[in-house]
């Protein structure tokens, strides 16, 4: 059964309509819950709702299940594996065992790893291993000193958790836990053939493109992004390289000029840093599917991961989401709206072309 479109879902969810529960699940990014269309839930800000075709893919994606709702309740197969994932979240400071895990689900070690993976499109220790992390992120948010964080979630060792955060959140846990603070993010917006677009860039490098309806909507969603970074609208004097990449990128978009390479600071997963490099190799003119891509960088069963990537990419047209397409050949979905994606897919075909 096909996905509503998006006006349909959003529809949908304002209305609490019933009858489209089971036809996809949407989550809440600021709480990290998914939820079924009919959720009696207090109501999310539209701009915080990303949307699934399954149960596994929200749960790939990162995302919990409702405990008002309780998406999945309907399938015992589900219920079992969200069950056991609720345990593994509420004993992620404890050394679990495939075998005890087993035990508790009533299967042998072997088929659940299988299973568990065939669902989530990771193991058990890796989930345990995420939700570890989830945890590390919220107690540095809170307030809480490094090294109780790192011991309070479970790992046992100080130079890991570095080497992991460092890896997946693209910044040193002190700057995590205070929502950027410390850090200096300059920021621009300017009028694009895709229509208002803004950017954003640490020292590192480009960690936000974004397109939208105005600049005050885009200004919001940085600020979203990096609650206590200082954000600083830029001017030439102060940050001319960030001028020059709007203006290269603009251009690009705009006038068919090359694709900028400017310097990235990308921050996510770890699997979602693996597909957005392998975007990176997709050349202007090509298209993939999801199912290719995934293919590509090794994991075929996870296609729904790989959707869900694109669609929290971050960094717009510079990481070309836009090139991965539905296995039909159909758009597929879009962060900026599929009128961008077309626009942008036709405009490259064009001058592949000429």
């Amino acid at each position: 059964m096909l996905m509503p479109t998006e006006q349909q879902m959003r529809a949908a969810i304002a209305a609490r309509d019933e009858s489209q529960d089971g036809r996809f699940y949407y989550g809440v990014m600021t709480t990290g819950v998914f939820c079924r269309p009919s959720c009696r839930s207090r109501a999310a800000k539209p701009e915080n709702l990303c949307f699934f075709a399954t149960i596994e893919a929200a749960m790939v994606a990162g995302y919990r299940p409702c405990k008002r709702c309780q998406p999945g309740e309907d399938s015992p197969r589900i219920t079992r594996l969200v069950e056991l994932a609720r345990h593994i979240e509420a004993h992620a400071d404890e050394r679990l065992t495939l075998a005890e895990l087993a035990e508790l689900a009533g299967l042998s070690p072997s088929r659940l790893q299988r299973i568990f993976k065939q669902a989530f499109g990771v193991s058990p220790k890796a989930y345990q291993d995420a939700v570890r992390m989830r945890h590390f992120k919220h107690s540095l948010q809170r307030g809480e000193g490094v090294t109780e964080a790192i011991y309070g979630a479970g790992f046992g060792s100080i130079s890991r958790v570095y080497g992991e955060a460092t890896r997946n959140i693209g910044m040193t846990p002190k700057a995590y836990r205070a929502g950027g603070r410390g850090e200096s993010i300059s920021y621009a917006c300017r009028a694009s053939a895709l229509g208002p677009m803004m950017m954003a860039a640490t020292e590192k490098g480009v960690c936000f493109v974004q397109f939208g309806e105005d600049e005050p909507t885009l200004l919001a969603q940085l600020q979203a992004e990096f609650p206590n970074a200082n954000l600083i609208p830029s001017q030439a004097q102060h940050s001319p390289d960030l001028d020059h990449w709007m203006d290269a990128l603009d251009q690009h978009i705009g006038q068919g000029a090359p694709r900028p390479e400017l310097p990235l600071d990308i921050r996510g997963t770890a699997f979602q840093m693996r597909v957005w490099q392998f975007l990176l190799s997709i050349k202007e003119g090509d298209v993939l599917s999801y199912g290719e891509v995934a293919k590509q960088i090794d994991q075929p069963k996870a296609v729904r991961a790989v959707a869900s990537a694109c669609g929290k990419n971050r960094i717009g047209v510079l990481i070309p989401c836009h090139r991965v397409l539905r296995g039909d050949g159909s758009l597929g979905g879009y962060r900026w709206g599929l009128a961008r994606k077309r626009a942008l897919l036709d405009s490259e075909r064009e001058r592949n072309r000429s």
